[in-house]
């Protein structure tokens, strides 16, 4: 796989690859042309050096006697950011790095599968951090990330959409969804809104008075 850096504009969402199931390398193909800056938690870099991928930064604790050297000069120039704090996920971190930089937005893949507990906490963290950076979770079979208060978007008819609460989330309305929403409530555990669908070609309109709403653009490859 070639390197990346087509664009060099921060406006641009960054990525991060994390160590969860590898996707698809058409999906990172994408993802790599239009993102202007390449994170890689230590725990993965290892896979990602086996496609030939150009590493900006190589962010972990470095523990279990990782040594950064050989892959500061394999991936020279390369940033290499010693993150020790045993409270957080080398994830959460990554996020910590990139809000700092003043990155508003970033894609992430390799977050979901493998452990249950960690793609539990990647996708819940969307919420974490959503006052600080906008974030999109991919994998081959979705497209991850929080809906604001009111949200439209152009669709084919089909479509399969899943609305996930993170907590409980009222209030909420949909148009043009196979089964529509009219001042529903969700409630993690109890009662989510998976496996609708786009009723015909054209505008989605969901609204929520109050919560933390995940949407999951799906695909069911067979």
């Amino acid at each position: 796989m070639s390197s990346h850096h087509i664009v060099r504009d921060d406006q641009e969402p960054a990525l991060i690859i994390a160590n969860g199931a590898s996707c698809s390398s058409e999906l990172l193909g994408q993802l790599l042309e239009w993102s202007p800056l390449v994170i890689v938690l230590d725990s993965a870099i290892e896979r990602v050096m086996q496609l030939d991928i150009k590493v900006d930064v190589l962010l972990g604790d470095f523990d279990r006697g990782f040594d950064t050297k050989k892959y500061e000069e394999l991936q020279y120039p390369i940033e290499i950011v010693y993150t020790p704090d045993q409270n957080k996920t080398d994830l959460e971190k990554a996020f910590d790095y990139l809000i700092e930089r003043k990155i508003p937005a970033v894609n992430v893949v390799w977050a979901t599968g493998r452990r249950a507990d960690h793609t539990i906490t990647n996708l819940t963290n969307i919420v974490r951090f959503k006052d600080l950076i906008k974030i999109v979770i991919l994998d081959d079979y979705s497209k991850i990330f929080q809906l604001p208060q009111h949200f439209q978007k152009w669709y084919t008819a089909n479509t399969n959409i899943s609305l996930i609460p993170v907590g409980v989330v009222s209030g909420i309305y949909s148009e043009n969804l196979v089964y529509p929403l009219k001042d529903d409530t969700l409630t993690i555990g109890y009662r989510t809104g998976s496996s609708n669908a786009v009723a015909n070609d054209g505008i989605v309109t969901i609204s929520h008075e109050k919560g933390d709403l995940l949407m999951m653009e799906c695909i069911d490859i067979f």
